[in-house]
């Protein structure tokens, strides 16, 4: 048997067994820590997750006050008094110019409270009633979102005086 390639071939072997066991061991050292780094960080994280829920929670519930306080109830028994008929809230034709068939094209278009049309420009009511074809065309809607925008805010009696002055919505 040839002594000179069998001696290196067992100290290769034994030597790549020890370096094998000594990584592996290291190696779960290195593991282990990580593994303890890692549960800390989810640890804080949770935490930091269960504070946002409640300070979310806490700002949801102050959204909600603050819409509930800024929005005006509708007083039908109010406008009734104050135009002499029954209106009905969101009604798109207490705007002076807007007739049923106007109503619908505005809705057709996703404007179907007050607010949204006192939030519409001029130009984007233009487009809607160029929508409904050339008999809409004539139509002038340069007042109908500030007449919206009162009838949102239910400032009914300057929303009345308004329209007294004017002349089909002009």
């Amino acid at each position: 048997m040839n002594w000179c390639i069998l001696i290196p071939l067992l100290v290769g072997l034994i030597t790549a067994f020890f370096g094998f066991l000594i990584g592996k061991l290291s190696c779960k050292n290195i593991k282990e820590d990580e593994i303890v780094l890692l549960k800390n960080k989810i640890a804080k994280l949770e935490a930091s997750l269960r504070t946002c829920r409640e300070n979310n929670s806490n700002l949801e519930t102050d959204l909600k006050f603050a819409r509930k306080s800024t929005e005006t109830s509708f007083d039908s028994a109010l406008v009734k008094k104050i135009f002499g008929k029954k209106i009905k809230e969101n009604d798109l034709k207490i705007v002076e110019g807007i007739g049923p068939k106007i109503e619908s094209l505005f809705h057709n278009f996703g404007i179907d409270t007050w607010k949204k049309l006192g939030e519409t420009s001029v130009e984007k009511c233009r487009e809607v009633l160029n929508s409904g074809g050339d008999r809409y065309k004539i139509h002038k809607p340069d007042t109908w979102p500030k007449q919206a925008q009162l009838a949102s805010e239910g400032k009914w009696q300057e929303l009345k005086g308004w329209q007294e002055t004017l002349n089909g919505g002009k």
